[in-house]
């Protein structure tokens, strides 16, 4: 697991308080074009690489039913795939 709970600017946060995770693997470009978002807007989240750990693979596929990445959870609501708007709008930015 890769934690990034860093906040990009000052400030904080932009989740508001929303606990954001994203399932990835190293050769997604689309988890790079979330992850880029996230940064651009200012959103700590955990980072899971499914490619290296089994045990976060499992929960991912027992979550969605697939192997598709990225996955991205913000509190209860799972995305699979980069879905900018719908991030957007489950953030509020």
């Amino acid at each position: 697991m890769v934690e990034n709970n860093n906040m990009f600017a000052q400030g904080g946060s932009a989740s508001g308080g929303k606990k954001v995770a994203i399932y990835t693997t190293p050769t997604c470009g689309y988890c790079r074009m979330a992850k880029e978002f996230f940064k651009q807007n200012n959103v700590a989240y955990s980072e899971y690489d499914v490619a290296a750990d089994a045990d976060k693979r499992n929960e991912m596929v027992e979550m969605t039913g697939q192997m598709g990445v990225p996955v991205i959870t913000i509190d209860d609501n799972i995305i699979v795939g980069f879905n900018q708007s719908k991030i957007a709008e489950l953030l509020g930015v």
